[in-house]
């Protein structure tokens, strides 16, 4: 019966005709739009993000879903909606299906994101830094969708690392384990999202996009399923100092244990409390690291 069953997927007049004459397309999750930033600097962000992969000559795809239909790059009038929407889901691969199945608007986490960037043949995403391991998990079993379908969705992801309010050695184990490459761009340290530092020796290392391309098409052609994760640090003169955030974090996470906050709500909880504990600096650094993130997934779809 599940065979005979369609369900609604749209796509951008932008992205059908790239897609159509096989241009580069990066594709873009939109929960750091619904639950990453307040409206109007939400909407400012997503369209300069858009321009910045336009200006690298690629095609960006943002997706979503509203009202039950999947969204595969958003048109500027459904941008806007979203980017003022108050009630959306946080859909990852759990709820995808949900959300279209039950007429709901969600935005889409980098797990459903890479998923919908597969369905539409899309080989790069850009975001700002992935989910992992949160701290405690060895009692709270709290880790991240996105792990699992790094290991199983054949999409490049360009973050800036896992969030550093995760446990990033713990993080780093799990993708070792379900054999995801971690690739961090020009640096041999892993990047810790607002830092450019974490104290980690990275996996591999490469310095340039086509190296990137080449890679995938190489695990590709040898029958290795799934995808990678690059590691991109935010730009020097954007970034938080390891040394602070540390000081900033163990801070937020305080307070989230005293406040009971768990599962999906840990996530916005602590960017929120940094925002506030920061002045405002983390928002502005999450802004750039995702803009020089938008600039190399474009240069790697244009590689392929």
């Amino acid at each position: 019966m599940s065979q005979n069953v369609t369900f609604p997927l749209t796509y951008s007049t932008e992205v059908r005709a790239a897609l159509a004459d096989n241009k580069p397309v990066v594709a873009l999750e939109s929960t750091i739009i619904t639950h990453g930033m307040p409206w109007p600097g939400n909407l400012e962000m997503a369209n300069s993000v858009e321009n910045i992969i336009r200006e690298c000559g690629a095609v960006p795809a943002t997706i979503a879903v509203l009202d039950g239909t999947l969204h595969i790059g958003l048109e500027k009038q459904a941008l806007e909606s979203l980017a003022q929407t108050t009630d959306a889901m946080k859909v990852s691969r759990a709820d995808l299906a949900f959300a279209v199945a039950s007429g709901k608007t969600g935005a889409t986490t980098v797990a459903a994101t890479m998923m919908a960037a597969a369905l539409a043949g899309i080989r790069v995403f850009a975001t700002g830094g992935i989910g992992g391991v949160h701290f405690g998990a060895e009692e709270s079993f709290d880790i991240s969708a996105d792990l699992e379908e790094l290991s199983r969705t054949a999409v490049i992801v360009v973050s800036a690392g896992a969030k550093a309010i995760l446990d990033i050695p713990k993080t780093l184990e799990v993708l070792e384990t379900k054999g995801v490459p971690v690739v961090t761009f020009g640096s041999d340290e892993l990047p810790a999202f607002w830092s450019r530092q974490s104290g980690i020796r990275s996996p591999l290392r490469l310095d340039d996009a086509k190296q990137i391309a080449h890679f995938q098409q190489t695990r590709e052609a040898m029958g290795i399923n799934g995808g990678m994760l690059i590691a991109n640090p935010v730009p020097q003169a954007d970034e938080i100092s390891r040394p602070e955030m540390e000081i900033h974090i163990n801070q937020a996470l305080q307070s989230a244990q005293e406040h009971g906050i768990s599962g999906k709500k840990v996530t916005p909880y602590l960017l929120s409390e940094i925002f506030s504990i920061t002045n405002g600096k983390s928002l502005e650094t999450n802004i750039a690291l995702v803009k020089n993130n938008a600039r190399l997934a474009a240069q790697i779809a244009c590689a392929f």
